[in-house]
Order: structure tokens, then C-alpha cells, then sequence
């Protein structure tokens, strides 16, 4: 048998015969049905995936209208959707951990969150991995992410107290994020910027975000204050302050300022050899413990392509700063 949560790797065939009521429905109606045990969203992924069949041909189309008589047959196995929210070994990189919670220092290349084309080998799988207990926390426990080519720190609830905490610190903009960036675009003006435009879904493309209007687009408020840090012929490296966290929120301010990060192709960034990603990274993270109101700050010593790049372009970085 198949258990939703946590499907086993088993298979178990039902066939399911079209009885007059379902005459002229549709297949996902008759599979609900049929099957009620499964939600609708794992039944339509077995749907996509070909293992609803009728005569031995699969069936893509949940709205494909069924006859009474009809013979399907629906294979119940495991799908990539249902076995996100397995733990898996991973090296994580952990700088501090107590009772309540971990600091996580994500390195590049890694996704936070399950998604299409990302169901397995997230951070959420190595947490589960490290803390089975984290299985009953939404999200295990992640309460604010980084974007997959973003590296540095976050922190992550170990218990619901914690989290429930945490989530109000964020909200409340009591939880100091501060990143660095690389532009090699010519920054001009005072080195100290507030950037505070709404951020949302860019109307023209919607696979990105954008600065947009809120009387006429959805969106959200998102302030980021800038400090430039060094700069010289080939770019400039910038701090940037989160008093909002909102997706991609660095990478559309410093686009909106004609500054696009080294990299980030998406908001019209070059390319650069030394930096096959953008040039963000989280690295100081500070807040009042959410439990034990302990003051907590950690800093993230910058990779190794963060390093060369600076290097390469003359920017200095004092990292103790």
C-alpha cells in the first residue's frame, strides 16, 4: 500500500470501472472518487505522469471526459511532488545550533525549498536530514530563504515556539540581514542609497519581478538601504541592508539603480568568468534570540569566487569590519 506524507516506494495497481453516475464527467472527478484516500494534487501528478491508463494508454488530461463502462486502471506509486519532504544526508555547513534553532551557512548551487525540477537534495531535505523532529514544522523550519545562486547565512527554527518567533522578528523587521553585491556598472551619487519601490510579479514577463506600480499592478512594499564599500575601474562592491524581504529583492533595487549584479542575467547583468552566478551574498545575520532574548550576530567568511572576483577587480573587503 502507498501512504500519503511520506509515499512508500511500493506500487499498488487499481482499476476502476465508469459507473452511469460518471458518465460524461470529468477523469480527475472520477479519480477523486475512486480514490479518495489521495489528494486531488498527488492524483493529478500521477495524471501527468502517465500512470492512469485505459486499455494500456495513458491518459494526460485531467479533463478528458469519461463513458460508463469504461475500464482505467491508476498506478499508486511514489512521485517526486509526494517524496519532497524526505531527509536526506547532507554536509550542511551549520555555525551555531542550540535547542531552538540553527544558523545555516547555504552554500551556492543549493535550493531552499521543494520545487518543480528541484523535489529532492534542498535544504529542506538536509535539515530533515540532520532533525527528524523538524517533520512536524511547516517548512521544517525555514522561516526566510535565499534565492538557489545566492550564498550566506540563514536561520532556521528548530521548534514552533521558535519559528512562530521568529517569523513575527522578520515581519517586524527586527532580524538584520545584510548582503554584499558586485556591479560593474559606474556608481554615481552619494554612496549611501535608500532604495523603498514596490516590488511584484513584472506584468511583461512573468517569470521575473519588478519595481511596479500598486495602483495598477499587485505587489508589495520593499525598502533596501545601499552603501557602497569599494570601488574601482572594473565595478563596485555594495552592502546592502534588507528592511523588507522580498523575492529578489537586492538584485531588483540594484537593477532599478542601473547597478545589476555581476551575473544575473535575469535583470540584465553580464556574464563574468569568475563569478558563474550572481555576486550576492548573505553574509551578517543578527537578531535577539526569539527564546532566551540572548543579542546574536554571525558573520560568513565570503567564498571562494566572491574572493577572486574582488580580488581580480582591486575591490577591498575587510572582512573583521
Amino acid at each position: 500500500m502507498v501512504a500519503q506524507g511520506g509515499l512508500a516506494p511500493q506500487v499498488e495497481i487499481r482499476d476502476i470501472v465508469v459507473g452511469p453516475e460518471f458518465h460524461g464527467q470529468r477523469l480527475d472527478r472520477l479519480l477523486v472518487a475512486a480514490v479518495p484516500e489521495f489528494s486531488r494534487s498527488y492524483l493529478q501528478q500521477l495524471l501527468e505522469d502517465g500512470a492512469v491508463t485505459r486499455a494500456g494508454l495513458p491518459a494526460l488530461k485531467s479533463s478528458l471526459k469519461v463513458k460508463a463502462g469504461e475500464a482505467w486502471t491508476i498506478e499508486l506509486r511514489a512521485t517526486p511532488q509526494s517524496q519532497a519532504f524526505k531527509p536526506e544526508s547532507m554536509d550542511l555547513k551549520v555555525v551555531y545550533e542550540d535547542a531552538h534553532l540553527r544558523i545555516i551557512d547555504k552554500p551556492v548551487g543549493m535550493v531552499v525549498h521543494p520545487a518543480p525540477g528541484h523535489w529532492s537534495g534542498t535544504l529542506m531535505n538536509g535539515l530533515l536530514g540532520l532533525d527528524s523532529q523538524l517533520m512536524d514544522l511547516p517548512r521544517a523550519g525555514i522561516v526566510h530563504r535565499l534565492d538557489k545562486d545566492t550564498s550566506g547565512l540563514m536561520v532556521v527554527a528548530r521548534t514552533r515556539q521558535a519559528m512562530d518567533a521568529l517569523v513575527k522578528k522578520i515581519a517586524a523587521r527586527e532580524v538584520k540581514r545584510e548582503y554584499l553585491a558586485i556591479s560593474d556598472r559606474v556608481w554615481t551619487g552619494s554612496r549611501q542609497k535608500t532604495v523603498d519601490l514596490p516590488i511584484g510579479r513584472d506584468p511583461a514577463q512573468r517569470l521575473r519581478m519588478a519595481v511596479v506600480d500598486l495602483t495598477r499592478n499587485s505587489g508589495k512594499t520593499a525598502t533596501t538601504h545601499f552603501q557602497v564599500l569599494a570601488q574601482s575601474e572594473q565595478g563596485v562592491l555594495v552592502r546592502c541592508t534588507l528592511e523588507t524581504g522580498r523575492t529578489h529583492q537586492i538584485r531588483v533595487h540594484m537593477a532599478s539603480l542601473h547597478l545589476p549584479l555581476v551575473g544575473d542575467s535575469l535583470y540584465g547583468g553580464r556574464a563574468e568568468p569568475l563569478m558563474p552566478r550572481q555576486a550576492l551574498h548573505a553574509v551578517q545575520l543578527a537578531f535577539v534570540h526569539p527564546v532566551t532574548d540572548e543579542k546574536m550576530s554571525f558573520k560568513s567568511t565570503l567564498p571562494p569566487d566572491f574572493q577572486d572576483l574582488l580580488k581580480a577587480w582591486s575591490l577591498s573587503y575587510n572582512e573583521s569590519a
